[in-house]
């Protein structure tokens, strides 16, 4: 899908990156095997379920988790025209996950009334995708890979139909430290670099970020 040129992964190769279903399974696993959420592993499932005991991801499984999402990702499967997100490659090697779908995959984003509601849309309009989150593993963070995955998230939206594609960052400031785990829906110069453009604020740590094509 495509090829981008990276140092961010500290290797002289470039960054690859591809729809999941192109890659295998062990590929998402070995990105996202170890992301915890609320004490679980998520595997971009939190977004879809909310944090119900009942009927939430509290309610199922690691492994329930990882299922779903293998099937969200039809992974192995490079001529399905269906899947949930893209793997960057360095060197051959999986080192990141970006997961981008139709904004009606994920009933729990963060802001849900500010993402559609307080805007006038409808929350049912597939039209308009999202890109929820990214995982990139440790040892090549903080180099310029969820840059180019958010850049290729746009480019494989708009391919495959969308009219719109947003984000729901969180707002970083010099000297300010935030965790990895509230990072991972990404920061606002990661959507700014990648065109997308300010156009809510559902709190003073987050914004909604949005490009129209």
């Amino acid at each position: 899908m495509a090829t981008r040129e990276a140092g961010a992964a500290g290797k002289n190769d470039p960054l690859r990156i591809v729809p999941a279903n192109e890659g295998p399974w062990q590929d998402v696993e070995q990105v996202l095997g170890k992301v915890r959420c609320h004490g679980g592993l998520c595997y971009c499932q939190r977004f879809k379920l909310g944090w119900s005991s009942w009927t939430g991801m509290s309610a199922m499984t690691d492994e329930e988790r990882a299922h779903r999402l293998r099937e969200q990702t039809d992974c192995g499967h490079p001529e399905s025209d269906s899947t949930s997100g893209l793997l960057a490659y360095a060197d051959g090697e999986p080192i990141g996950w970006c997961n981008v779908e139709p904004r009606t995959a994920f009933p729990y984003l963060p802001g849900t009334r500010i993402a559609w509601k307080k805007r006038g849309e409808d929350k049912n309009d597939g039209t308009v995708w999202a890109v929820a989150c990214f995982v990139i593993r440790t040892e090549f963070r903080y180099g310029g890979v969820s840059r180019a995955l958010a850049a290729a998230a746009v480019d494989f939206a708009r391919n495959r139909g969308a009219r719109a594609v947003e984000g729901y960052p969180m707002i970083t400031e010099p000297g300010t430290e935030i965790t990895w785990g509230e990072l991972h829906v990404g920061s606002r110069s990661i959507f700014t670099d990648a065109g997308f453009r300010e156009v809510a604020r559902p709190t003073l740590r987050r914004v909604v970020m949005r490009l129209d094509f």
